[in-house]
């Protein structure tokens, strides 16, 4: 399911440089030092680029011409419509290495904070209305209880922060994934942001998946392009996991010594989707330490972020946070942290009835043939011995077991008290003391 971007979200191409919103000296030297690392002398390409509109771009080509920093090749491409190429002057390529000895940035053009922030809220997270028959059709793999989405739904379509609790091997992985795959639309998500005159890199292809992109015609005269701002990626709302390696300097703007840049933390990156951090309590950080970095933007809605120089400033936060762990609350958080966790989801294991359809729904998936005498031994001779807990894991646990057993010992598929016994001896490790 892939639903397009609703057009009020989509943000309007500049028409100037001014219109830009960035300092007409900025602009310059990113033309200047694009043109000296990528050799680019059209103002085709350089639109390309530059993810300008070719006006904007001549714009910005006139005036460092006006300050000689630029000139006129004198040739006309032929194969590209007659375009006039332009060169560095000498003035030019000594004021680009003098800029790129501030920052190595070239390329795409960056987008002011404040613009940003007016993006962030026409594509909010928190505009989703998520009903029950998106989660359905989005978890329609998973057997859950009835009231589990009754709990769920509200959660997402607040698009706060959700905690989900129980013991492991429940899915719980699985149902933050189907929460992502219910929400399913499209957003721009930024290829760079300048705050200070400071350039920070947020799209990233690891993370976002892009949802169309636009190539223009040279020889249409429609420029479909032009219709949104180029210097954002069409992208589906972006899903970060994060699990035991989480750690607090991650949620730090990341800044390169080498090329003068930073790149956007990972929750930045998940702006208007979905961040997961799963196996709370696994990290090298308490969670304590790590929920409590996570209060300022749960309740505020922006983050804090520092600059090399030590500069705090704002970012928009516009992400559902779902923390997941095997360990009861109470036994990680303080209850003022608690507090802040909008919604609380216990995640438990199947009853009876919802572990037997687990069952045959993977034995059908893995064409295991069923067989009743198999199954009572199993709920009646293995289950007590563990108090009759059961896991939404174990079925496919055992049946993978016994098919292995099966393939090894050359036999057709199948399921008898024996192999049972088999599976079952995989699934867990009896309590003895090992002589060193």
């Amino acid at each position: 399911m892939n639903m397009q971007v609703n057009p009020v979200m989509a943000p309007p191409a500049p028409r100037s440089v001014a219109d830009t919103g960035l300092s007409t000296v900025m602009m310059r030297d990113i033309l200047l030092k694009t043109m000296f690392r990528m050799n680019l002398d059209q103002v085709s390409e350089l639109a390309r680029v530059m993810c300008l509109p070719v006006n904007v771009i001549q714009e910005l080509v006139d005036i460092a011409r006006g300050q000689r920093l630029l000139q006129a090749t004198g040739t006309l491409h032929a194969n590209s419509g007659g375009e006039m190429g332009y060169e560095l002057t000498e003035g030019g390529k000594a004021r680009a290495l003098d800029a790129l000895a501030q920052s190595e940035y070239y390329g795409a053009m960056p987008i002011p904070m404040e613009v940003y922030g007016e993006q962030v809220k026409r594509q909010s997270i928190r505009n989703i209305q998520v009903t029950r028959d998106m989660l359905t059709g989005a978890m329609g793999h998973l057997i859950l209880p009835d009231e589990l989405l009754g709990y769920l739904g509200p959660a997402v379509s607040a698009g706060r922060s959700i905690l989900m609790y129980g013991p492991p091997g429940n899915g719980k992985s699985s149902i933050s994934n189907g929460i992502r795959d219910a929400i399913g639309d499209n957003i721009f998500v930024p290829r760079a942001i300048e705050y200070s005159g400071q350039v920070i890199t947020v799209y990233d292809p690891i993370v976002h998946n892009i949802a169309e992109e636009l190539t223009d015609d040279p020889n249409s005269l429609r420029r479909t392009s032009n219709r949104y701002d180029r210097r954002y990626v069409l992208c589906e709302r972006p899903t970060v996991v994060t699990g035991g390696e989480l750690s607090l300097s991650m949620l730090d703007l990341v800044y390169n010594p080498t090329s003068r840049t930073y790149q956007a933390p990972l929750q930045m990156k998940s702006t208007g989707g979905v961040f997961i951090v799963d196996d709370l309590g696994r990290q090298a950080e308490p969670p304590q330490a790590l929920i409590n970095r996570w209060i300022v933007p749960l309740e505020e809605n922006k983050d804090i972020l520092a600059l090399q120089s030590g500069e705090k400033f704002e970012v928009p936060f516009d992400t559902l946070v779902i923390f997941s762990t095997n360990f009861h609350p109470n036994e990680i958080f303080d209850q003022a942290a608690l507090r802040r966790i909008f919604f609380k989801i216990k995640i438990d294991g199947p009853n009876q009835e919802d572990y037997l359809k687990i069952f045959a729904m993977m034995a059908k998936k893995r064409k295991m043939p069923l067989d009743e005498d198999a199954l009572i031994y199993l709920m009646k001779k293995k289950y007590p011995t563990i108090d009759n807990v059961y896991a939404n894991y174990q079925p496919v646990f055992l049946i993978d077991q016994m098919i292995a057993i099966c393939e090894f010992e050359g036999i057709p598929y199948q399921m008898t008290p024996e192999l049972i016994d088999r599976a079952w001896a995989n699934m867990f490790v009896r309590e003895e003391t090992i002589v060193h």
